[in-house]
C-alpha cells in the first residue's frame, strides 16, 4: 500500500514527550513514518525519543539537540543530510507556556518563552530552507496554538506572543519561499488533551487536579470531547503532503469548533 509520503525525508522537532501519550511531535513522527516517511525525529531528551521510537512503525532515526542553539540545530540538518541526504518536510513541535501578563510574567520567562516557542522555529527553518532551496522545494509546518489568535481563558502574554509569532513567521516564509518551490503553513491547536496537561498544565492552573483542568478546558469545546496529538499530526500530514500542493501561507485550527464560539 503506497503511503502519503513515500520516499519523503521528515525531520520532525519535539517528537519526543513529557508523559506517556501522544504530544503532538510524537504522534507526527509515528503518523509519518506510517505513511512512508523517512524521519528524523529531534527532540532534547533522548529517553522521550526512545519511546517514541518503539510507538513507531517505520523508518526513524533519532537525534538529540536544543534547538534554541544555532549551532546545534546547523549541526542537526547536516546529520539529517548525512543519514538520509535531504530534507522535503520540517515540522517544527517544541513549545511550551508560562502563565501571567506583563505585570506578573517575568523577564526572563517572557525572554525564555520567546526563544522556546518561536526562536526555536526561526532557526529550524534558518538552517532547512536553504537544503530545501537547492533541492527545488519542501515543505515546512509549524505549530502554533488558538492562544496565538484568542484569548483562551488565563493570561500567557509571552505563550501567546510567540505564537502569533509563529503563525506570522509561517506567512513570511510562504510568500519568500513560494518562487523556490517551498510552503509553509501552520497548524494552531486548541486544548488537546496530550500528555502536557498532567505533566505540567495541572499543576498550573488547577492544583494539580487534573480531572478539574480537563474538564474545565472540555467546556470550551463545541463538539464536546478533547483530541489529542494525533489529531494535531494528521492536519500536519495533509500539509507535508503533496495533497497539499497548492496550499500555502495558511493554517488548519485544529479545536474542536473552540475559536469559533462567540462567549
Amino acid at each position: 500500500m503506497t503511503g502519503r509520503l513515500d520516499g519523503k525525508v521528515a525531520v520532525i522537532t519535539g517528537a519526543g514527550s513529557v508523559g506517556p501519550g501522544w504530544g503532538n511531535g510524537r504522534a507526527a513522527a509515528a503518523l509519518f513514518a506510517r505513511e512512508g516517511a523517512k524521519v528524523f525525529a529531534v527532540d532534547l531528551n533522548p529517553e522521550a525519543l526512545t519511546e517514541t521510537v518503539r510507538m513507531t512503525d517505520g523508518e526513524i532515526r533519532t537525534h538529540t539537540c536544543d534547538v534554541t542553539d544555532t549551532a546545534a540545530v546547523a549541526e542537526m540538518v547536516e546529520a539529517c543530510r548525512r543519514r538520509f541526504g535531504r530534507v522535503d518536510i520540517l515540522v517544527n513541535n517544541v513549545g511550551g507556556s508560562r502563565s501571567g501578563g506583563p505585570v506578573e510574567l517575568d523577564e526572563r520567562d517572557w525572554h525564555s518563552q520567546l526563544d522556546y516557542n518561536l526562536t526555536s522555529v526561526f532557526l529550524t527553518c534558518k538552517h532547512v530552507i536553504p537544503v530545501m532551496k537547492a533541492q527545488g522545494g519542501g515543505a515546512i509546518v509549524n505549530t502554533a496554538s488558538t492562544s496565538g489568535i484568542r484569548f483562551t481563558g488565563s493570561p500567557q502574554v509571552g505563550y501567546a506572543s510567540s505564537k502569533a509569532g509563529v503563525i506570522q513567521l509561517s506567512k513570511v516564509i510562504a510568500v519568500q519561499h513560494a518562487p523556490d518551490g517551498i510552503r509553509a503553513n501552520t497548524v494552531v491547536p486548541g486544548q488537546l488533551h496530550t500528555p502536557m496537561v498532567e505533566a505540567r498544565l495541572a499543576g498550573q492552573r488547577a492544583g494539580g487536579d487534573v480531572d478539574a483542568l480537563l474538564a474545565k478546558r472540555q467546556a470550551r469545546i463545541p463538539l464536546g470531547f478533547m483530541g489529542d496529538g494525533r489529531d494535531t499530526a494528521y492536519a500536519a500530514l495533509f500539509l507535508a503532503s503533496d495533497e497539499a500542493r497548492f496550499v500555502t501561507g495558511t493554517e488548519i485550527v485544529v479545536d474542536g469548533g473552540m475559536t469559533a464560539r462567540c462567549d
